[in-house]
């Protein structure tokens, strides 16, 4: 094999692909969590209490759970560049109607009605990024596709907390701008999508003939070597005691991130800053983790290891979880959510690179479909689970342990996923 030929074509690849789907999972974590800002003032103008306000944000995961599977199936069907565009723009709509929330039934409709638009993204991009990067590259690559959460964060909070000091203009409040400003990149880029997206190797003209021979003879090399072991039909991915194990292992650190995203703002301004400065100090976590995830998903895949690369961030995030309860300063309460941040984001490459490694094909589709909708449901229970108990006690620290637990439960789990694979199938176990 031509190592330089190689590394030419991985290179052109990764720069053709890599920074536009890192564009929108940016634009997409935005819409699905700048709820978290807007509650620092919608909150008080709808009368929602914690509770509502926990299951409403929440709600959006029951759409996901309910759309994931069906998505993905169709996204493998139909190609990544038509059914990513749709999810695009018809997100972008959904999210700009948010705008318009006059009470608690229709914030819970339309958090529901974008989690179903949204649903089959994420697990797309996996399974896109599959059918262009062989496995050894994988963990790096989704950690610069999973960068753009934190980055999200990172400029979508400043961003957002300006946008909320427009209130009045126009006679709308600045939650309201918010919504409406920050859904049209969604549908802008879906328009993109059908003009810059190619769904296969054989089809990428923007290769050179010797580097699409290479990629595409690579990666039917690498679906040969699992032919044997691998699960490829549709009820392998659904029935798969790994897929479901890993599936529980997400939930945990879908709780963890959706519980910063979510929560992390009010947590800051219950210290009694501004809104402005909570957008600001809000953007320190997510900066150290973006450095943390890169750095811990090479290491991941240079040493080959998975497990203890999921189990040690798992744990770290926990910590973190125990610490911002107990924290009563603004230094401690920043430096307990880096830490979280951190835990969380580098915990989800290594994670994301187990399932591709015992399912391809259908199998693969349905099986990365499965783990994100189950997963994500933990997107839900976190965040209403604190606000129930913020509700009842007046304070963020039980449910915060709660998350923790969760986490905990991951790192357990993940470990007892990788003894089971090394007792059942030693040349494939997830522990790679």
């Amino acid at each position: 094999m031509d190592g330089s030929l190689e590394q030419v074509t991985m290179r052109r690849v990764a720069w053709r692909l890599v920074p536009f789907i890192c564009l929108l999972y940016f634009v997409a974590f935005i819409d699905r969590v700048n709820i978290g800002f807007a509650a620092l003032t919608m909150n008080k103008d709808l009368g929602f209490s914690s509770t509502v306000f926990g299951f409403g944000a929440g709600v959006f995961f029951f759409g996901y759970f309910l759309f994931e599977v069906p998505s993905n199936i169709i996204l493998d069907k139909v190609g990544a560049r038509l059914w990513i565009a749709r999810v695009m723009i018809t997100w972008g709509f959904i999210s700009g109607a948010f705008a318009f929330i006059a009470g608690e039934t229709s914030f819970y409709v339309l958090r529901f009605l974008l989690g179903a638009a949204e649903a089959g993204f994420f697990p797309g991009i996996i399974l896109y990024l599959s059918y262009w990067f062989p496995a050894r590259y994988r963990a790096a690559v989704v950690s610069l596709f999973m960068a753009a959460a934190p980055i999200s964060v990172l400029l979508g909070s400043p961003l957002s907390s300006l946008l909320l000091e427009l209130e009045g203009l126009l006679g709308l409040h600045g939650w309201q701008w918010m919504f409406l400003i920050e859904a049209v990149p969604a549908v802008i880029l879906g328009i993109a999508v059908l003009y810059y997206l190619t769904d296969r190797p054989e089809k990428a003209a923007w290769l050179a003939d010797d580097q699409r021979a290479w990629l595409v003879a690579e990666m039917e090399t690498e679906r040969a070597r699992k032919q044997a072991t691998a699960r490829h039909n549709l009820l392998s991915g659904l029935a798969d005691a790994r897929v479901l194990a890993l599936a529980l292992i997400y939930f945990g650190t879908s709780a963890g991130l959706y519980t910063l995203g979510i929560w992390a703002p009010q947590i800051i301004k219950g210290l009694g800053l501004s809104t402005m400065t909570v957008g600001l100090l809000n953007a320190v976590p997510p900066t150290v983790a973006v450095v943390a995830m890169v750095l811990w998903a090479r290491h991941s895949d240079r040493t080959g290891e998975r497990t203890w690369h999921v189990v040690i961030a798992c744990l770290a995030a926990a910590l973190g979880l125990v610490l911002a309860g107990g924290a009563a300063s603004v230094l401690a309460v920043v430096a307990a959510l880096s830490l979280v941040n951190v835990g969380i984001s580098a915990a989800k490459p290594p994670l994301w690179a187990m399932p591709t490694l015992f399912l391809s094909g259908p199998a693969a589709a349905v099986g990365i479909a499965t783990i994100n909708a189950i997963g994500n449901l933990g997107g839900f229970v976190g965040p209403w689970v604190i606000g129930w108990i913020k509700d009842r006690t007046g304070s963020f620290a039980g449910g915060l342990m709660f998350v923790a637990g969760l986490l905990v439960l991951s790192a357990i789990l993940t470990l007892a996923v990788a003894r089971a694979g090394r007792r059942a199938e030693p040349a494939t176990a997830v522990t790679r």
